[in-house]
């Protein structure tokens, strides 16, 4: 018994260094995704105002500029790892609202115990996943946040 003891917490502690590299994989490719599609809503105002107002978002002029700006910049700063938890809550929360924004989108979510399929291959499912995931885990060891943590900020931080 010892002997499994002692594998499964090597395994636990090998496994562990995987959570680093698997935060930096996904903040840099769907950082990148926020940011070129963020680009894409502010380089094609007319056709995402024609959209949303085609959703009956209110405002769809301001919002368009908002959505373009927040996933750009957002995108931008997840890239970096830098104010990357309230970046990540920005972008849950817009994630979220594309879901619910969407007729077919938001009802995958309220299908989503007899149909998790739906839900997992709509088109803001990983942008959500990832930004829940930074949400909840921070932008890991490879990160300016982890860097200014370690250095400017580290009397606050909590051990």
């Amino acid at each position: 018994m010892d002997f499994l003891a002692k594998l499964y917490f090597y395994l636990i502690n090998s496994a562990n260094w995987l959570q680093p590299i698997l935060l930096l994989l996904f903040r840099l490719e769907w950082g990148y995704q926020f940011f070129t599609t963020g680009q894409g809503k502010l380089q094609n105002h007319a056709k995402v105002v024609e959209f949303f107002t085609s959703l009956n978002i209110p405002f769809p002029d301001a919002n368009a500029w908002f959505v373009g700006g927040v996933e750009t910049i957002g995108g931008a700063l997840l890239l970096a790892g830098l104010a990357s938890r309230p970046v990540a809550l920005m972008l849950t929360v817009n994630m979220i609202v594309a879901y619910m924004s969407v007729e077919d989108d938001r009802a995958t979510v309220f299908n989503i115990l007899q149909d998790p399929t739906k839900f997992l291959q709509a088109d803001p499912f990983f942008f959500l996943l990832t930004s829940a995931l930074v949400l909840a885990f921070g932008p890991g060891l490879f990160s300016v946040d982890a860097i200014l943590a370690r250095t400017v900020f580290k009397k606050y931080v909590v051990k």
